[in-house]
């Protein structure tokens, strides 16, 4: 699809008319996904203990690299000397890249935010470093991501009012900036993040601020840090009237299959999060049933699949004895064989959740889906 002056185009199939979940197919310079969709997290440029075949295999052809991190390692000239993020891990396929704001909210001890910019340890070796939002934009034009996004401040779900209406005016102002520092690109589409914690007022006037500046997607950041479900999707429910119907809307850093359904129906397009390869590491399976613990020792004879109804390589191919035996004894092929089922489920299940709002129930779908996954 000709991308025109525009590095992406959010495409709009249909609208959901049991729920009003949106499904749409979102263009980029490196290809075309489904929406809504689950973007797998590719924090060091690799998807933890995947290569990029398997993470091609688990994903819709979208994944992200971490802003912060790779800054730091292996650094900006190694990455250039590879022409960015796709030629370093050899990945085909579209890319979305954080700015790095998610750190100023999770290394909270080692930061000190000001309006210019973040003053950061090196959460390694204690090197002090400065993060702007030009400087996040300067990184991401390196990186070379199809979607960048602008620096924002993640500030804690309970902060005061007074503090959070601060938070949001710098975000603002760190938004304009990268957008200037960002210029004209036909290669890379900057999101704004809207921020504003539990306060609906504060969320409408960010978001609202943010459309009159123009960016070609909208992102929601400040959510899955700590507060209940309710109150998160208090907010989904408010925001789904805010922001533009003719841009993908990007919910960041949310990952459980419950908030999966709550956001696409509250007109959410795209989600990540580091919760389905972080439960495969520590040996949790994402099941049909609800999650099931490969490590209980009721499995050690257990010739069956993690789940009976799931055709990914790992079900297809291990038993759930053999893959206990593999966490038992330390081996990482385990955790390789949790993070390709647990990816492949999610990828599923927006699969699942497109072809119910092309048929108007996703309602419907949620109801099915969650009396076996909660029970």
């Amino acid at each position: 699809m000709e991308m025109s002056a525009l590095s992406i185009k959010y495409e709009h199939l249909h609208t959901c008319k049991e729920s009003g979940a949106r499904l749409g197919i979102l263009h980029t310079p490196n290809g075309s996904v489904p929406t809504p969709l689950f973007m797998p997290v590719g924090t060091n440029a690799t998807v933890k203990t995947l290569d990029e075949i398997e993470a091609l295999n688990v994903s819709e052809g979208l994944i992200l690299g971490n802003t912060y991190h790779l800054w730091l390692q292996p650094g900006l000239e190694v990455m250039k000397a590879h022409g960015g993020i796709r030629g370093f891990m050899n990945w085909p396929k579209a890319l979305l890249t954080d700015s790095g704001g998610f750190q100023v909210f999770s290394l909270a001890k080692l930061r000190k935010i000001t309006d210019e910019g973040v003053h950061f340890q090196h959460h390694k070796n204690g090197d002090k470093l400065f993060l702007s939002p030009e400087k996040a934009i300067e990184i991401q034009h390196v990186l070379g991501a199809d979607i960048i996004m602008s620096l924002d401040e993640c500030a804690p779900f309970n902060a005061d009012y007074d503090y959070m209406k601060k938070s949001v005016d710098r975000t603002l102002t760190w938004a304009k900036r990268g957008k200037i520092a960002h210029g004209e690109s036909k290669t890379q589409a900057l999101f704004g993040i809207v921020q504003g914690g539990p306060f609906i007022d504060l969320r409408k006037y960010c978001a609202d601020e943010l459309i009159k500046i123009d960016f070609p997607g909208y992102a929601i950041g400040g959510l899955s840090v700590g507060e209940t479900k309710a109150e998160m999707y208090q907010v989904l429910e408010a925001m789904k009237d805010f922001l533009p119907a003719d841009k993908p809307r990007y919910l960041m850093g949310v990952g459980a299959a419950e908030d999966l359904l709550e956001g696409c129906i509250n007109g959410m397009d795209m989600f990540d999060c580091v919760f389905p390869t972080r439960l495969a590491r520590h040996g949790t399976a994402m099941t049909k049933n609800g999650r099931l613990n490969i490590k209980n020792q009721s499995f050690t004879n257990d010739l069956g699949k993690l789940d009976e109804s799931c055709t990914c390589p790992t079900c297809e191919r291990y038993t759930r004895s053999y893959i206990r035996h593999l966490f038992k004894a330390e081996e990482f092929l385990g955790m390789r064989l949790l993070t390709i089922h647990n990816l492949f489920f999610l990828k599923n299940l927006m699969s699942d959740i497109r072809k119910a709002i092309s048929e108007d129930r996703l309602l419907t779908f949620k109801k099915e889906f969650l009396q076996n996954y909660l029970k």
